[in-house]
């Protein structure tokens, strides 16, 4: 089982998964062996920013800025847990 997320956790995409950009569906998709998972615009937003090098309060920060939003942390937890319950994500 992953680990709580804290504002610390550094996510990362998980292994068998891949991020990329789908112009036939003009969204990001999540690739893996057996399939596609279409995402929503914040679901890609917050997963692009998924590198394993950027913490929580660093993707946060980000997404606040880049889309002139606040509070946004609350949202962008329970993402990332739920994708880490679906292995879209993992970290330490």
């Amino acid at each position: 089982m992953t680990a709580a997320v804290t504002p610390t956790t550094r996510p990362r995409i998980g292994a068998g998964f891949r991020l990329q950009w789908e112009p036939a569906q003009d969204c990001h998709v999540l690739l893996y062996p057996e399939g596609m998972v279409k995402l929503n615009q914040s679901a890609g937003e917050i997963l692009k920013r998924c590198d394993g090098e950027r913490d929580i309060e660093a993707i946060v920060v980000d997404l606040e800025t880049a889309f002139n939003a606040q509070g946004l942390q609350p949202d962008v937890v329970a993402f990332v847990e739920m994708a880490g319950k679906q292995r879209w994500l993992a970290w330490e």
